[in-house]
């Protein structure tokens, strides 16, 4: 099974090809592709490179799906013996992201 480990966004993922992950919201329009070069380790099963930092010459292609938005979060303030209370949401902006090629 081929995979790696990829640098997107300042976090790391494991992907390989074919699969979808959601990310930190990007630059890029949606259906767009780019590739990475953050590639941090690779393995196709049988043989394996780990980068120091980066593998040289490894390219992870990607392709933008859509822009959305997390699932709503609910944060709440406090203050003791002053009634004071509130209550907001927050929706993180995020880009699903699928995985093209590894090479």
């Amino acid at each position: 099974m081929k995979y790696a480990v990829v640098q997107l966004a300042g976090k790391q993922y494991k992907v390989s090809e074919g699969d979808k992950l959601s990310t930190n919201r990007l630059s890029h329009a949606e259906g767009a592709e780019f590739t990475s070069n953050d590639v941090l380790f690779v393995t196709d099963g049988k043989k394996t490179e780990v980068g120091l930092p980066l593998v040289k010459d490894a390219k992870v292609k990607f392709k933008v799906v859509a822009h959305e938005k997390s699932d709503k979060l609910r944060v709440a303030t406090y203050h003791a013996k002053s009634r004071y209370r509130r209550v907001r949401g927050h929706r993180q902006h995020e880009s699903l992201v699928e995985v093209v090629s590894i090479g």
